[in-house]
């Protein structure tokens, strides 16, 4: 049986999305091969609340070639790129089942990206150095990678290397190569040129647009299902666009203005223990939000006003995220693997994917929430209890009341 996995956040899914599918079955020349994809849920790894619930994400992708959605544990999927990478590839390693992973990539030189994956970063003691110095310099973390990177890596290709460390895919592919060698898991590596708009183009110029283009759409047109469904009609699939309009009429988009609220009231902000508020962050945050709590603040005008050369927009996102869900530095240290398989949803293919996952899976699977009860795991409690807390902040912004996901079952597509 031959399964892709994928690694996405489909927020929302659109063409370019569509397109990776069915180019990674084209690559591997098997048209009934099963695709199974692993999520981000309530938060993405830009550190926000999804823009669309993780079932409607789940369910665009089943209606346009998915076979199996399953969901990455919040504290792996709002985080940095290469605790992202990591989760998200041992998230489908440990499903036992896949034998692909396929990936889009934003640069000509992808050999390049391949050799540098192979190099072992974390002992080479020139790297550190060069990381230590341009992290003192004022740099933020992922630039000052960067640059340690090609300073230690570059050779002859430096500029090529600089070129594709500047593109996020780049990044995210560095990282899953990476994670797949620490692994040692030997996945056949689909990658596949990424066609259409800039990853962070503001409005769409092709018919493969940028999700950013999208949810800004989304967002302006929120209070009008006419006006939204025009707006984006040809830039997602049909499938994609019919069920998130269908499904929004439930599950809401999150008010972040609400959210920017609840931030600058969280005590926790000025708590150097919470996830990735070292380095000072922690107290830049709290004089920050204290200068604005006195008056309503849009979200906008929060980020805007935390914007600094120093931290990254995503690093500081993150943070806060890790605040409101009580997320600690020590909580990332103790918990580095993924423990479970949550299934989101699945078609009538992906139902005899899982039957196969049920017997080869290294980590139980879960389905509903009741299922994780029964395997009285501290580990697997303690992670899934921060996906909870997450699913309940987004449910906060949307008006929709607490818990509701013990209630809701995997989307199933027949």
């Amino acid at each position: 049986m031959r399964v892709i996995g994928i690694v996405a956040e489909y927020d929302p899914f659109h063409n370019g999305h569509e397109y990776l599918i069915r180019k990674a079955r084209e690559v591997v020349g098997d048209p009934r091969a099963l695709v199974l994809a692993v999520m981000s849920g309530p938060f993405t790894q830009r550190g926000v609340p999804a823009v669309l619930s993780k079932h409607t994400r789940a369910r665009q992708a089943l209606l346009c070639g998915a076979d199996v959605v399953i969901e990455l544990p919040f504290t792996f999927a709002c985080a940095p790129s290469e605790r992202f990478a990591f989760g998200a590839v041992e998230a489908l390693y440990r499903t036992g089942v896949v034998t692909d992973i396929a990936f889009g990539i934003d640069t000509d030189n992808f050999d390049l990206i391949k050799e540098l994956s192979e190099r072992d970063f974390d002992n080479d003691l020139n790297y550190q150095a060069s990381l230590k110095n341009a992290l003192e310099s004022g740099l933020s973390f992922p630039s000052a990678r960067a640059k340690a990177i090609c300073d230690v890596f570059g050779n002859e290709d430096k500029d090529g290397l600089e070129d594709a460390l500047r593109r996020p895919n780049s990044i995210l592919a560095l990282d899953y190569l990476r994670a797949v060698r620490i692994l040692k898991k030997d996945f056949n590596i689909i990658a596949v040129p990424r066609i259409g708009d800039a990853f962070d183009s503001q409005t769409p110029v092709s018919v493969y647009p940028s999700a950013t283009a999208l949810r800004k759409i989304i967002l302006e047109n929120r209070n009008s299902q006419s006006a939204l469904a025009s707006s984006l009609l040809g830039l997602m699939p049909d499938k994609s666009l019919s069920a998130m309009l269908s499904d929004l009429k439930v599950s809401g988009i999150p008010d972040l203005d609400l959210y920017a609220g609840m931030i600058l009231n969280n005590p926790a902000l000025a708590n150097e223990d919470t996830a990735y508020m070292g380095d000072n962050l922690a107290g830049f945050i709290a004089n920050t939000c204290g200068k604005l709590r006195s008056g309503g603040t849009s979200f906008e005008a929060l980020t805007d006003a935390l914007d600094t050369r120093h931290f990254t927009r995503g690093r500081i996102l993150r943070a806060m995220a890790s605040a409101m869900t009580g997320q600690t530095e020590e909580f990332i240290k103790t918990h580095r693997h993924v423990p479970y398989i949550r299934v989101l949803g699945f078609t009538r293919e992906g139902r005899y994917c899982l039957k196969i996952m049920g017997k080869c899976a290294k980590v139980p699977l879960i389905h509903n929430c009741s299922d994780q009860l029964e395997l009285k795991d501290d580990e697997i409690s303690e992670v899934f209890a921060l996906d909870l807390k997450a699913g309940n902040i987004r449910n906060m912004l949307t008006g929709l009341p607490l818990n509701t996901e013990w209630d809701t079952p995997p989307v199933m597509i027949r």
